[in-house]
């Protein structure tokens, strides 16, 4: 593992950890990064080539090609369990990228991000190691890369990042959770739900920090932000909404009733 260099800004710390690929070694690379650090939000930083560090395992493949397993064995129940772990570790890489890519912004905002890289961190930590109950870690199934493909598609344009990764694709995962943990609990794994529980309470408060964000953003820009959503959207591709929505979770998040209207 490459530690952070002694000195090195926030955001360089937020770049080194984000190019590490063991897991056990980003999870580490990021609980390091020195929160009191100074950020230079003004640094224009260069690019490294093989973003976004990640292991070998898991294959990634396209979505179509995953196939549902039943919940009720205990290999489909790994399976969506590394499905999750899939996700959160994407969530770090994301949030990593947010905050060394994009220059210009307040302190609060990289720091922001910091929060949900570690918490996501958290999270992916859970998640794995309840999976090592079940026989399987992280790696053993194959998954797809939706989460970072989008970020390939929004890295020249914060707002559009914004609109499309925490408000769109992992916003998402406020109306997946509630039927996920129904289907793991009918199951009998109460640990796997009471993880759901907890990634849902901190997955509306990662979302509401996008929401926030977003909406600074198209302040900046004197933009409206339900007109510039559609128009982000359509630009970029991002898939169709549907039902059924979380919209507690979604108002506490942020979204407004025109939002919601909206979906």
């Amino acid at each position: 593992m490459s530690s952070s260099a002694p000195g090195s800004t926030l955001r360089e710390q937020a770049l080194q950890a984000l190019q590490i690929q063991d897991w056990p070694d980003k999870l580490a690379a990021v609980a390091a990064i020195d929160e009191a650090a100074s950020i230079d939000p003004c640094a224009q930083l260069t690019e490294p080539a093989g973003l976004p560090g990640r292991p070998a395992r898991p294959e990634l493949v396209l979505p179509d090609q995953l196939s549902p397993r039943p919940v009720h064995t205990p290999e489909g129940r790994a399976a969506m369990l590394h499905a999750l772990a899939h996700i959160e570790f994407n969530a770090i890489n994301l949030a990593l990228d947010a905050i060394w890519r994009f220059a210009d912004q307040p302190e609060t905002y990289y720091r922001d991000w910091l929060r949900v890289a570690c918490e996501e961190a958290s999270h992916f930590d859970l998640l794995n190691r309840h999976l090592a109950t079940l026989g399987h870690a992280y790696g053993d199934f194959p998954a797809h890369n939706g989460l970072w493909e989008m970020a390939e598609k929004t890295r020249g344009d914060l707002l559009a990042r914004l609109a499309l990764v925490p408000r769109t694709l992992e916003a998402r995962g406020l109306d997946a959770s509630p039927p996920i943990r129904r289907k793991l609990a009918g199951a009998g794994d109460m640990k796997a739900a009471a993880i759901l529980d907890i990634i849902l309470k901190d997955e509306i408060g990662h979302v509401a920090i996008g929401n926030h964000w977003y909406k600074h953003a198209c302040e900046r820009r004197g933009l409206d932000p339900v007109a510039t959503y559609a128009i982000l959207a359509q630009r970029y591709g991002a898939p169709k909404l549907r039902g059924p929505f979380n919209l507690e979770a979604r108002r506490a998040a942020g979204f407004s009733e025109e939002e919601l209207q909206a979906l």
